[in-house]
């Protein structure tokens, strides 16, 4: 079994991702039933797509994304960071750690690098060199 304890691993570690993994489920549940006293917050529609914790596990990166554009992401980030204590208390109360991370909303920019990915294969040059014959030695 791989030791990720060593600063020089590449890659989060298996708790690190379970941890990750477990709070966004719990917020995405929460911010979905509305269970949150905002009710501006409760009237967006918003996806949690990744959720990033630090080695120590004390500092949890929620990247968001409203759905369909409904309200800028700026604002989106403002409302959540606003209910943070809130939804700390929904992650404690939905997961049996020691401490709960401190959590930082970021934009989600997936989808933007996605379509600039998209872009990028469609000029003609890429789409010529994609089909150009491979060169035997």
């Amino acid at each position: 079994m791989a030791n990720k304890r060593f600063p020089n691993a590449s890659g989060p570690s298996q708790r690190q991702l379970r941890v990750g993994e477990l709070i966004r489920r719990t917020l995405a549940d929460v911010l979905n039933r509305g269970e949150i006293h905002d009710p501006d917050l409760n009237a967006m529609s918003i996806t949690v797509g990744e959720v990033s914790v630090s080695a120590d596990l004390k500092v949890a990166t929620v990247y968001v994304m409203p759905l369909m554009g409904s309200v800028p992401v700026a604002d989106t980030v403002t409302a959540l960071a606003r209910n943070k204590g809130e939804l700390r208390h929904h992650i404690a109360k939905g997961l049996t750690l020691k401490n709960v991370p401190d959590l930082r909303f970021r934009a989600d920019e997936t989808f933007d690098r996605l379509d600039e990915t998209r872009r990028l294969f469609a000029n003609p040059t890429v789409q010529r060199d994609l089909e150009a014959p491979e060169e035997e030695e």
